[in-house]
């Protein structure tokens, strides 16, 4: 019953800034933790970014740090990923996942299908 769908990904120019947006559906989505992760091809997937249930707290992965934020809005059960500064490394399938409590690089329980985000140079 759970749903995590994203949207907001397509081709884009390096330095672009779209914004990837996560709908949620079939959980109580205040009590979740949320998070973003990528996966590029022949690569395995990686943690990029995660928001607190509350809002109150944010992480991002080493590789965005500066660059993307991470964002949500519990009135709608949605969550963001404003992504700025974008680099061609940066070109993946960005999944948005859910973790009751908290979640981290270790992985998350819900998935969404992902959305792909290319880059060029």
């Amino acid at each position: 019953q759970v749903q995590l769908v994203e949207s907001g990904g397509g081709l884009v120019q390096a330095g672009g800034s779209p914004r990837l947006s996560c709908a949620a559906s079939g959980l109580t989505f205040s009590r979740y933790a949320m998070g973003w992760f990528r996966q590029a091809p022949g690569k395995e997937r990686e943690f990029v970014a995660t928001i607190r249930w509350s809002g109150g707290s944010t992480y991002n992965a080493l590789s965005v740090k500066g660059r993307f934020t991470i964002s949500r809005d519990n009135a709608k059960n949605m969550v963001y990923l404003q992504m700025n500064s974008l680099k061609p490394e940066d070109t993946a399938v960005y999944y948005c996942a859910a973790r009751q409590g908290s979640l981290g690089p270790t992985g998350a329980d819900y998935w969404g299908q992902g959305t792909q985000v290319t880059v060029s140079s």
